[in-house]
């Protein structure tokens, strides 16, 4: 257990940011989960609106770390060419 107030501190923000990070994977991942759907099913509108919602929450989550950039950047392609090629 921390001792110092110092250390009591950064153990507390280090439990608010988990607990925020956790959300907002979580969001992340139904975002990519919809999107994977739509395409899966063969519904080119659903699944242009899927992508269109989850790039921007892709972005966000590669810019304040949560995922690498590279990874944003590979599921933003994928999706697009597969949403193209429905």
């Amino acid at each position: 257990m921390a001792n110092s107030p110092q250390a009591r501190k950064r153990a507390r923000q280090a439990e608010v940011r988990r607990q925020r990070n956790t959300g907002q994977r979580s969001m992340m991942r139904t975002k990519v989960k919809r999107v994977f759907k739509a395409i899966e099913d063969g519904d080119k509108a659903t699944a242009e609106a899927a992508l269109k919602d989850a790039v921007p929450v892709l972005d966000h989550m590669a810019r304040k770390g949560l995922i690498h950039k590279n990874k944003a950047a590979r599921y933003k392609s994928r999706f697009n060419a597969q949403v193209r090629a429905l």
